[in-house]
């Protein structure tokens, strides 16, 4: 028996030997509303691979069964993770002395993490973890900030407003950009949730005119249909597997108020199948063609948020103030707009990644990522998964040339790679 977040009663057995290829874990507890996504958060936060799932949550107990693997498809053996996983607790939101959260919304455009990073650079800010998202037009970010002087959260109101007032004012942009929305606040909640909340309220969902054939093509298959002799309206997804699909879709119904009462995922194969028995927290399934279409256009964007195609870009080196915007200049000074960036600090290091296009929408070419790599420091970036006339050779060349100088010595690298990200 072990004690869940805020359940009273729950049990979680892992088993490694009943599946061949999978660690196998049940969770039974006490049902309550989002009790599914707050498990399938533990899991997908620990880079756990759900394979299959099958779901029940009659009545007043919830029992879901896990098959995972880990990134290399192999069993869970690290005794950590599976006591962590025992054990955990499920805390809702906290307060945070160590960082100042900003969470921002509005139009996206070419170049505007560059002028926001540029703004928290400019106010003696230093961005500790950031996450981006970008689709239909909607971008969303959630940024943990610290003072550049003292490495702590930002506490004071006047300044605390004046960051709220200038970040606004980026975002909005013109007349033409939309509604724009900024919040600065101590508390942290479970940041991709917070994403997927946020392009919700900012309704990133509503299609903008027709789509190309091509894309309609490309879109996940989503429907819904009523059961009736059940009072159970039928979700059911097919769409290319990828990891965190499955927190993506459970985290959409749940914010949207329904409950999965009994369900099945499987991942085998590249194409990935859930089916969900849903009703509103009201009791009720699905009540017009309004609500269908809804709940289908949510599940659709929730999936297409996190699928970014393109040029990756992995920066990993010394962490300094203003390092973001510095980097970021230098997409926009290429021509590049990122779509989806992933900002982390951890022991003087910062790890970034991030995803690009060129600013115009066509690929991006090789002479764009050799005008980076002259900026930045060829010996410190690297190309990887590209076309062969991209050149990894280090030329010799004067390392006054380079943008940072030495602030990439030593051991400090970067990785960049064209993908197709599904994570």
């Amino acid at each position: 028996m072990a004690l869940f977040g805020s359940i009273v009663l729950c049990r979680v057995v892992i088993d490694n030997e009943s599946c061949k290829n999978a660690t196998v874990i049940q969770v039974d507890s006490a049902n309550r509303h989002g009790i599914l996504l707050e498990v399938v958060q533990i899991l997908t936060d620990l880079n756990l691979v759900i394979t299959k799932a099958y779901i029940s949550s009659d009545g007043g107990w919830f029992m879901d069964v896990f098959n995972v693997t880990d990134q290399d498809g192999n069993k869970i053996r690290d005794e950590a993770i599976l006591d962590y996983i025992q054990k955990v607790s499920i805390l809702g939101v906290i307060s945070s002395t160590a960082y100042t959260s900003i969470e921002l919304t509005g139009r996206d455009r070419p170049g505007l993490l560059s002028e926001l990073s540029a703004v928290l650079s400019h106010l003696k800010c230093n961005v500790v973890n950031a996450e981006v998202w970008t689709h239909n037009t909607r971008a969303a970010a959630v940024m943990h900030i610290t003072d550049q002087e003292t490495g702590f959260a930002i506490t004071d109101p006047t300044r605390v407003g004046r960051v709220k007032e200038l970040l606004c004012n980026v975002l909005s942009g013109s007349s033409r950009a939309g509604k724009a929305r900024t919040e600065v606040t101590h508390a942290t909640t479970h940041t991709e949730r917070r994403l997927h909340q946020m392009m919700f309220e900012d309704r990133d969902y509503e299609r903008l005119g027709d789509r190309e054939d091509e894309e309609e093509r490309q879109r996940p298959n989503v429907s819904v249909v009523n059961w009736y002799d059940k009072d159970y309206s039928v979700v059911t997804i097919r769409c290319k597997d990828r990891p965190k699909l499955l927190f993506d879709t459970v985290c959409t119904l749940t914010d949207m108020q329904y409950v999965v009462f009994h369900g099945s995922v499987d991942t085998e194969g590249p194409e990935a199948y859930q089916e969900y028995y849903i009703r509103h927290v009201d009791g009720s399934p699905v009540k017009s063609e309004a609500e269908r279409q809804r709940v289908i256009h949510c599940l659709e964007a929730a999936i297409e948020r996190r699928v970014s195609e393109g040029l990756k870009l992995e920066l990993c080196t010394t962490d300094r103030a203003g390092l973001l915007s510095d980097v970021t200049r230098i997409f926009r000074e290429n021509s590049l707009t990122v779509t989806q960036a992933e900002v982390r600090t951890k022991g003087g290091k910062a790890i970034n990644a991030f995803y690009v296009r060129d600013a115009s929408g066509y690929p991006v070419d090789a002479k764009t990522i050799d005008s980076i790599r002259q900026s930045i420091g060829q010996t410190f970036l690297q190309v990887k998964g590209s076309p062969k006339e991209w050149k990894q050779e280090v030329p010799q060349e004067s390392q006054s040339r380079f943008l940072f100088g030495g602030l990439f010595k030593s051991r400090s690298f970067c990785n960049f790679g064209l993908v197709k990200s599904y994570s």
